[in-house]
């Protein structure tokens, strides 16, 4: 290794995360897939007959002609004729990162975050041993009948978390309680973040445990909540399941995407163990360029809810940069209010392999929306189709490929807009679902305290509100905003159940006495959130 290199190892990690080594090999050497690598002819010496092998997985190349072999620096250095930081340099361009200053890697910052690795590591031993005591009795119940075996609470690592302070009790000695994320300090001295929850290790792409996602056991909101960012864990970059579902994802030749970590893990051991999930935010772009490390083929499976759409849309914005001729990206919805953990439950792996098989192509799915989002009946709507569509367009890399997306939308513009003959309307009148108080202060809470609005993004989903507009300056701290919240959230959940009161009380006079039990059941359910709700409001 020259001197010096071992300065820029996290920069040079991160450019090799972002860049494919097919990508940038592929700007000056012509290449073909052949089974699970690229073949081209040889740039560092003249042949005619292909030898030399790009593998994206592994990040090499390798000519069976000459015997050059290396990663995209050494490819960069060689063929442009590059010192080490000119290469880096070029590189960083490529991706779009911004060349930092560097200097020599701190023995202490290496010490501490080998020092969080460690204390990650011994709180998920310490939970995961909890997990099996009297006090979980509750946590285990719950994880089984989620249909979770021994042996995939094992594998996953899954834990408990007491309501005690038991790590900052155990491990009072440690001054990297606090920077891991797993205590917080009081007025009354330390105490756990985690209390009381079914407790899901998050690893790294290497298999290290960096951060945890804690589920509720009592039905509170937020139903997860996670480890905040920290030196070793950065939530928009890390994509959960990854480090289980690598192999299976190179043998499969495609990921699957869901929603939610629960989700991901049922797929896993379902059968599906190419599925992996973002972490309690939104898809990122880092999280894409990371899948598209092991492959470019992949199947976004949301639910078919308004939510579901809306991050469907999303991922297909991300993902337009990312796909390449031999891409295979695909939209699959899972519908009727589920989630695919509940459709292997109640259906099997093999409806789940149906849903997924029958997923929209990008090319349709792009096209879908657009028609969906667009008026395109009228000038004004077509025009503004035509822009988004071209804007999307714009965002593929590959010039030819670009090239086939604009042909391929101007025969279908040609053969379904401007033959547009316009059928009958209906004209329904739907109230709106919140009045423009709600939506206003809602609007603010959103976009003032983003962290609230992630903890209660399920919830948000459900209203039909549009977050991305402006709203009244209010006077509402956290505190408040998160009391609006959960008001709304039970108000609403109580409405829900007076609505279905009604229905079964209409069922009870027509003579159906078997809805007299579940009346009960509501009467009750219907008490307990009338008290929570005064609680609420008296705090």
């Amino acid at each position: 290794m020259a001197p010096g290199r071992h300065n820029y190892s996290n920069f040079t990690d991160e450019l090799r995360a972002r860049l494919s080594v097919v990508d940038v090999v592929g700007r000056v050497v012509p290449l073909n897939k052949k089974g699970q690598n690229y073949w081209g002819c040889c740039p560092f010496h003249n042949e005619k007959t292909p030898s030399f092998s790009v593998n994206e997985e592994k990040g090499f190349y390798h000519c069976f002609g000459c015997g050059e072999h290396g990663d995209i620096i050494s490819f960069t250095m060689k063929h442009n004729n590059m010192d080490f930081k000119s290469a880096i340099a070029e590189l960083a361009n490529m991706a779009g990162l911004k060349m930092p200053d560097y200097k020599p890697r701190d023995p202490n910052v290496v010490k501490r975050e080998d020092a969080l690795f460690d204390i990650c590591e011994r709180a998920a031993q310490t939970y995961a041993e909890k997990l099996f005591t009297p006090d979980a009795a509750h946590a285990l119940e719950y994880v089984r009948r989620r249909g979770f075996s021994d042996e995939e609470i094992k594998k996953y690592r899954i834990g408990y978390a007491p309501k005690n302070n038991i790590i900052a009790n155990k491990f009072a000695e440690s001054k990297f309680l606090i920077p891991s994320g797993l205590c917080r300090r009081g007025d009354y001295g330390m105490y756990d973040f985690f209390r009381d929850k079914l407790m899901f290790p998050i690893f790294n792409a290497h298999g290290k445990v960096v951060a945890f996602s804690g589920r509720s056991l009592d039905g509170s909101e937020p139903k997860y909540i996670n480890t905040t960012d920290t030196d070793i864990f950065h939530k928009r970059q890390t994509v959960f399941g990854f480090n289980f579902a690598r192999e299976a994802i190179h043998r499969a030749n495609r990921s699957i995407v869901v929603e939610g970590q629960i989700d991901a893990i049922k797929m896993q051991v379902n059968g599906f163990g190419e599925t992996v999930a973002p972490l309690g935010t939104a898809l990122t772009e880092d999280h894409i360029a990371l899948l598209c490390k092991s492959n470019r083929n992949i199947t976004f499976c949301f639910d078919g809810d308004a939510a579901g759409q809306k991050a469907a849309a999303r991922a297909c914005n991300i993902v337009m940069p990312f796909i390449r001729d031999t891409s295979d990206v695909k939209f699959a919805f899972v519908s009727g209010g589920k989630d695919p953990d509940e459709i292997l439950k109640t259906s099997g792996a093999d409806a789940m392999r149906k849903i997924i098989d029958d997923a929209m192509n990008l090319t349709d799915f792009l096209w879908e929306l657009t028609n969906k989002n667009y008026v395109v009946s009228t000038p004004g709507g077509r025009t503004q189709a035509e822009k988004f569509l071209d804007a999307q367009i714009e965002k593929i890399a590959d010039p030819e490929l670009r090239k086939q997306y604009k042909q391929e939308y101007e025969k279908r513009k040609f053969q379904n807009w401007h033959s547009w003959r316009r059928a009958p309307k209906t004209v329904n009148i739907k109230l709106p679902d919140i009045d423009v108080i709600t939506k206003n202060t809602l609007v603010y809470i959103v976009n003032k305290y983003p962290e609230l609005a992630e903890r209660y993004l399920e919830f948000l989903g459900t209203l039909g509100v549009d977050f991305d507009g402006t709203a009244p300056e209010l006077n509402m701290d956290i505190n408040g905003a998160e009391k609006y919240l959960v008001s709304l959230k039970l108000q609403r959940y109580l409405e829900k159940l007076n609505a279905q009161k009604r229905e079964l009380t209409t069922q009870l006079l027509a003579g159906d006495d078997t809805a007299r039990d579940e009346i009960k059941r509501i009467d009750s359910e219907i008490e307990k959130f009338n008290e929570k709700l005064e609680v609420l409001i008296s705090i």
